[in-house]
C-alpha cells in the first residue's frame, strides 16, 4: 500500500511547493502590474496639463512687468493694468516667441503623442504575450521620458527674448531668470521625468517576470507536445507542465472473454458454473 502511494501526484512535494510559489508571485505581479497601468494614465493627464498649461516661467513682486510663460503659449498684461494679452497657437509656430520655446514644444508634444499610444498599447494585453506588451509600453515610456526631458532643458535657454524681459527685467537671460520665479507647471514636468523613468523602470521588470519560472528540465528536454501548452497562458496562469503530473496511459494486454468480469465484482455459484471463467484484472502499465 505504501508503495502504491508513493507516487501519487497528490501527496506534498518540493515540485508543488515550487508550483504554489510561482502561482502566488504571478498573482502579485498582476497586482503590480495593474498600479503600473493606473500611474501611467496619471501620468498622461500630468503630461497633457504641462503641455498646455502656460505656467512655467511667471512674474513675483519684483518683476517689472505682469505675465507668465509656457511652451507656446504666453499672458502678458499690459501697462494699464487692465487687459491680459496671451499670444501662441500650435497651428502657427511664428506666434511662438523663441526657438527655444518652439523646440521645447515639439519634443513635449511628442512626449504626450507618445505616452498616448502607450494607453492604446495596453489593449494588445488582450492579443499579445504580457512580457511583449510590457516591453512595448517600456521602450515608450523611456521615450517620453526623455522627449520631456529634453524639453525641460531646452526651455530655459529661451528665457533671453525680449518678451521675457519686459516682464522679467534685463537680467533675466539664458538660464537665469531675472526677476520671475519658476511656476508650477515647470516644477511638474521635472517630477513627471522621473516619474515616468520609474514607470519604464517597471516596465521592464514587469516584462521580464516570467523568466526561469519553469525549472530547466521542461524547458531543455524538448518534451512539449504541440497544442499542450499554450505560451500566454502558461506564463500567466501557469501550465500543466509547472505540475510535474505524468501522463498515464492504461495499455490491457491480451483481452479474453474470462477478463470481461470486474476485478470487483464477487463470485457466485453461478459464475463458478458458467464455462470456468474466473475474473481478473486488466494489466496497467505507467508510461
Amino acid at each position: 500500500m505504501d508503495n502504491k502511494l508513493q507516487g501519487s501526484p497528490y501527496e506534498s512535494s518540493p515540485d508543488m511547493d515550487y508550483y504554489d510559489y510561482q502561482v502566488n508571485y504571478i498573482r502579485n505581479s498582476r497586482a503590480i502590474g495593474v498600479l503600473w497601468a493606473v500611474f501611467t494614465m496619471c501620468f498622461s493627464i500630468i503630461n497633457v496639463v504641462v503641455f498646455v498649461q502656460p505656467q512655467w516661467l511667471g512674474d513675483t513682486e519684483t518683476s517689472p512687468g505682469t505675465g507668465y510663460f509656457g511652451l507656446w503659449r504666453s499672458c502678458r498684461l499690459l501697462q494699464d493694468g487692465q487687459d491680459l494679452i496671451c499670444e501662441g497657437r500650435l497651428d502657427d509656430f511664428s506666434t511662438i516667441p523663441t526657438p527655444a520655446f518652439r523646440a521645447a514644444t515639439v519634443f513635449v508634444g511628442l512626449s504626450v503623442v507618445t505616452i498616448m499610444l502607450c494607453l492604446l498599447s495596453m489593449l494588445l494585453f488582450f492579443f499579445l504575450h504580457s512580457s511583449t506588451v510590457f516591453h512595448i509600453c517600456g521602450w515608450m515610456q523611456a521615450t517620453t521620458a526623455l522627449c520631456m526631458l529634453v524639453g525641460v532643458l531646452i526651455f530655459p535657454s529661451g528665457w533671453d527674448s525680449q518678451a521675457v524681459k519686459e516682464v522679467c527685467g534685463n537680467d533675466a537671460d539664458n538660464y537665469l531668470s531675472g526677476q520671475c520665479g519658476i511656476r508650477w507647471a515647470f516644477i511638474l514636468a521635472i517630477i513627471g521625468v522621473i516619474d515616468c523613468m520609474v514607470l519604464s523602470i517597471l516596465a521592464f521588470v514587469l516584462g521580464t517576470r516570467y523568466v526561469k519560472l519553469l525549472p530547466d528540465q521542461y524547458l531543455s528536454n524538448g518534451s512539449t507536445y504541440k497544442g499542450e501548452v499554450n505560451s500566454a497562458f502558461m506564463a500567466d496562469s501557469g501550465s500543466r507542465k509547472s505540475l510535474h503530473l505524468q501522463p498515464v496511459v492504461m495499455m490491457s494486454g491480451a483481452v479474453t472473454d474470462a477478463e470481461r468480469f470486474s476485478e470487483y465484482s464477487h463470485r457466485t455459484g453461478r459464475s463458478h458454473k458458467s464455462n470456468g471463467y474466473h475474473p481478473s484484472s486488466f494489466n496497467n502499465f505507467q508510461l
